[in-house]
């Protein structure tokens, strides 16, 4: 991360391989103080260029004790700002100062009530009897370490938090970054704005402000190049591009033939005409139908998908004189998957992130939002005048209407598929349920049955209605949408769309299924 542009107060999130560590960044960000997810090991010299107002130590499902256990560098505890300790992070602070962690008699997950033992910077403005939090461990602490106080309890934890107001060192055995922890946000509050001292100025116009001045530095009297795809990542790239360095941008938008109805037509109606871009589009929709003719296996299609378009992509860059940079729309759970404290355990997604192709072709990287979230992203947008449409447009994948048409992908299924998912998405909106949801979606099925239209009998398509509820595609569960609403979407696929006389609605979560079929 390039921190030398960022004037606000900065928190340093450790990370030792919790699943809640980016439950922990967004319940900061969403206090408007900036902080960032790190390796339990990121170098010493590192976080003191950092320049943090304060540590979080996460926690992690190993034990102290544990061979091999993640460690901090103890020169962490000696930087003279204030650190808090999450769960293991609170036994781990034990151990390194001196204290004595033993494995509990009975393991604590779940609900747990706790009580506050008197008055801490930490427990400000929380109750002090029956405070509701949720547990999630095997150790407790059997003695802290000097200079410590006990300033909550339960009853499986005698040592439920601890603090040392004198060196800034506080510590929880529960997780209040969860919502099953009522008074976490409070909390948090407190050890942010009341122990380290932050300022909440981390909002998304300081954030535009920054990039732009950055940007400008980075790339001087240089072009850049960006891969438009109309999704909310790379429309506000883009955007946030264009008011840096202006017509030294160049986009290109790939249109591949597996787009949504009307999708080419408003990428240049609102990049072209409205934001008054450098916008190449590319029409390769019999290229793409030509290579996915009789292919059935969806990798095999993804992959035909993405080569296709960095081979056009690049094709089409290397026609710009001067280009020394790529924009790419990468977001930060991206990059910490990308540097987890247990390696690199994920791919960054590289459809429109066009993979590869900074080092094909000799280009830097520009990735101005590597340092949000997805709703960050969206209040940058809106910081940009982007329409509201793009915004708050649902998810849609890389390879497109490809991986919603199950088996080979034909002229004829995407013209069935491409109506069918014009009307879910009329329908939705209609009924005020398009933002109330992640994503909404029409798949085509491999099968077809028979049905009775007018006097005759049919055997047509099968259209299968997707729509679900997450915050962050990890998980995901099917959205209770009125029956009503069924109703309307399958009257009208069905009357509406030559060729189909069957709508299902599919009720899986994820896991075991995924969003997307395909």
């Amino acid at each position: 991360m390039d921190w030398d542009h960022l004037q606000e107060d900065r928190i340093l999130i450790l990370d030792f391989g919790s699943q809640t560590t980016q439950l922990i960044a967004r319940r900061v960000r969403e206090s408007r103080v900036y902080c960032e997810i790190h390796p339990y090991h990121m170098p010493i010299e590192s976080i003191r260029r950092f320049a943090p107002r304060g540590i979080i130590l996460s926690g992690s499902p190993a034990s102290v004790h544990d061979p091999g256990a993640p460690l901090v560098d103890p020169a962490v505890l000696s930087l003279g700002c204030p650190v808090l300790g999450i769960c293991y992070g609170m036994q781990l602070m034990a151990h390194l100062l001196g204290g004595e962690v033993e494995r509990a008699e009975q393991r604590e997950y779940g609900p747990a009530l706790i009580t506050v033992e008197g008055p801490s910077s930490l427990f400000r403005d929380i109750e002090r009897e029956d405070v509701r939090v949720w547990m999630s461990h095997g150790d407790r602490i059997l003695r802290m370490p000097t200079g410590f106080k006990v300033l909550a309890s339960s009853a499986n934890s005698p040592v439920a938090a601890m603090g040392d107001p004198q060196r800034g060192f506080f510590a929880v055995q529960f997780h209040p970054e969860v919502v099953h922890t009522p008074c976490g946000r409070t909390l948090l509050d407190n050890f942010l704005f009341h122990i380290c001292r932050c300022r909440p100025t981390w909002t998304m116009k300081s954030f535009v402000e920054a990039s732009i001045e950055a940007i400008r530095e980075k790339v001087g009297d240089g072009h850049v190049i960006c891969a438009l795809s109309g999704g909310v990542d790379s429309s506000v790239v883009a955007v946030l591009l264009h008011k840096a360095v202006g017509p030294r941008l160049h986009c290109i938008f790939v249109d591949n033939g597996l787009l949504r109805k009307g999708e080419s037509e408003a990428v240049q109606r609102v990049f072209r005409d409205h934001f008054d871009m450098n916008l190449t589009v590319v029409d390769a929709a019999r290229q793409f139908l030509g290579r996915l003719k009789g292919v059935t296996d969806p990798e095999e299609k993804r992959k035909i998908i993405g080569n296709l378009f960095i081979e056009i992509f690049e094709r089409e860059a290397q026609r710009l004189p001067n280009v020394r940079y790529l924009a790419q729309g990468t977001l930060y759970p991206d990059v910490i998957e990308s540097v987890s404290f247990k390696g690199p355990s994920a791919t960054i997604k590289t459809h429109h992130n066009v993979g590869g192709l900074p080092e094909r072709m000799d280009l830097e990287l520009i990735e101005p939002l590597r340092e949000l979230f997805k709703d960050e992203v969206r209040l940058v947008g809106r910081e940009l005048g982007l329409p509201e449409r793009i915004i708050m447009r649902h998810p849609f994948p890389g390879p497109g209407l490809a991986i919603r048409i199950i088996g080979e992908v034909t002229p004829e299924k995407l013209r069935v598929l491409r109506e069918a998912d014009a009307l879910v998405m009329e329908e939705m909106e209609a009924a005020g349920w398009y933002d109330k949801v992640w994503q909404a979606f029409a798949v085509l099925l491999p099968v077809r049955s028979v049905g009775v239209m007018g006097d005759e009998r049919t055997y047509d398509e099968v259209v299968a209605l997707r729509v679900v509820e997450s915050v962050d595609a990890m998980t995901a569960d099917w959205a209770r949408i009125p029956y009503e609403l069924m109703a309307g979407i399958s009257n009208r696929i069905i009357n509406e769309v030559p060729g189909v006389n069957r709508v299902v609605y599919d009720i899986s979560s994820k896991p075991p299924s995924t969003i997307e079929w395909e």
